[in-house]
């Protein structure tokens, strides 16, 4: 499903010209860039959606948001995920395959910068991306975080300039849109000027401004930028001083426990559906008045009936307002109930619901998880049982193994738990199917010797198997 064109756009005719004009050239390659906040998937998918675009490729475009994916193998997973491919343990060359025998198609990568960014995984990317443009009739236009463009790639030419804030003309028009036409125009600068006419704070700003009229929001903001400014921060801390200043909303104060909800959203990158707060038992009262005055406020966004948060917003309360261990643990034992679920049925017509949900809430229990393996955790020994399980189900799916596995031989000598150590090793010799690892027999012997401790059948199927 691709998403919706955005209702609100002004100040980009030039960049969404220079874009069309490319795709008049035969299959362009595009990055789009800048900082973030400043429109980059908003200019993406006004393009993916103009009728110029969409008479070439009708329903050959493919939009891929990419801040969930950080290995090369689970980019390829999520991009054959909405082509409906087979998964796999790498989709690469099936990806490949599938675009050279197929019609013209336009791939868009969004948010690129969250797999490329690492320097560990950065070569291995450039050549996947280097294999999808060998490609001659796929278009191809990414969108990442900063000034650089991916090596390997012959991006067409002229480059496409990295976005800049908007006009004052543009940024007006964008307030008003929000905000309606009933300010004065002296004060609609001075909120401007605010946001250094940054798409995504004029977003948030407006909002304020709508709700409680701009002198207020001028008062306010006078009183928090004299404390940012006391700390040493620059023009960039305009964004938090947005989301500081929604947060100190009236809307969001009448309703204390939607600060606890967004905390919460933050750790979540896929989002949460209604029926997963229900049913997750999540110790905040009036969840769905807590999630409306979210919307209120745009400090959350509702995506194909599921609540999230913004990137940079989710960063912001991570580093300044994370969520309490007492809010995670219902979050993540409901996580661990589906990994089980997933275990037990495991090949089995019972396991194809418990496999969507962990599919559509994938980088959510990578997080969640992560922030339990930790021994002040009191219900580690589970989590680290829901670790091996997602890590399982992560290679069965094509995505790779997760990259915090280490973690957990940090914390075993601490817990001498003979039936977690036992687990541990059986989830170890599954990579022996598809890669050596070091003395797997030395594993072979610990379990041997593990088991000795315990009786377990269930566990020992799968350890045999």
């Amino acid at each position: 499903m691709l998403p919706s064109e955005p209702k609100i756009f002004h100040g980009r005719d030039l960049e969404l010209a220079d874009i069309l004009r490319a795709f008049e050239q035969g299959s362009p390659r595009i990055a789009i860039l800048g900082a973030g906040g400043i429109g980059k998937t908003s200019l993406a998918r006004v393009a993916l959606h103009h009728s110029q675009v969409v008479g070439r490729y009708g329903q050959h475009r493919v939009f891929v948001a990419c801040d969930t994916a950080p290995t090369k193998i689970e980019l390829a997973a999520l991009i054959g995920a909405h082509l409906g491919l087979k998964s796999g343990r790498d989709l690469t060359r099936l990806l490949i395959r599938h675009f050279s025998n197929g019609p013209p198609a336009l791939l868009i990568l969004d948010n690129l910068e969250t797999v490329w960014d690492p320097t560990t995984s950065r070569g291995e990317v450039e050549e996947f991306m280097s294999l999808l443009t060998d490609i001659k009739h796929l278009a191809l236009i990414i969108t990442m975080r900063g000034a650089e463009r991916p090596a390997k790639v012959p991006w067409t030419r002229p480059f496409l300039p990295q976005l800049l804030p908007l006009s004052q003309a543009a940024a007006r028009q964008t307030l008003l849109d929000i905000t309606d036409d009933v300010h004065e125009k002296e004060d609609l600068d001075n909120i401007l000027s605010l946001t250094d006419n940054s798409p995504l704070a004029i977003n948030l700003i407006a909002h304020l401004v709508q709700s409680e009229g701009c002198l207020m929001v001028l008062s306010r903001w006078k009183e928090e930028k004299t404390a940012i400014i006391s700390e040493g921060y620059d023009r960039k801390s305009n964004l938090d001083i947005s989301i500081s200043m929604s947060l100190s909303s009236s809307r969001i104060i009448s309703v204390p426990r939607s600060r606890d909800l967004l905390s919460l959203i933050s750790m979540l990158p896929d989002g949460l559906a209604d029926v997963e707060l229900r049913q997750a038992n999540i110790p905040i009262d009036h969840l769905l008045h807590c999630k409306t005055a979210l919307l209120r406020t745009s400090l959350a966004y509702e995506d194909q009936g599921r609540l999230k948060s913004l990137v940079p917003i989710r960063e912001y309360f991570q580093k300044f307002h994370p969520p309490s261990p007492q809010l995670l643990r219902p979050l993540r034992l409901y996580f661990q109930e589906l990994l089980d679920l997933g275990t037990k049925y495991r090949g089995t017509l019972n396991n194809l619901e418990a496999t969507n949900r962990i599919t559509l809430n994938f980088a959510n229990v990578q997080n969640v998880l992560l922030s339990g393996l930790n021994i002040d955790n009191p219900d580690h020994v589970d989590t680290i049982y829901g670790t091996t399980y997602l890590d399982l189900f992560s290679v069965s799916a094509g995505r790779g193994g997760l990259t915090f596995m280490d973690r957990i031989s940090n914390l075993l000598p601490d817990l001498m738990n003979h039936r977690l150590e036992v687990a541990i090793v059986t989830r170890r010799l599954v990579d022996w199917k598809y890669k050596p690892i070091p003395d797997p027999w030395a594993l072979v012997d610990d379990a041997q010797e593990h088991f000795k401790h315990f009786e377990d059948p269930p566990l020992k199927g799968r350890y045999w198997y």
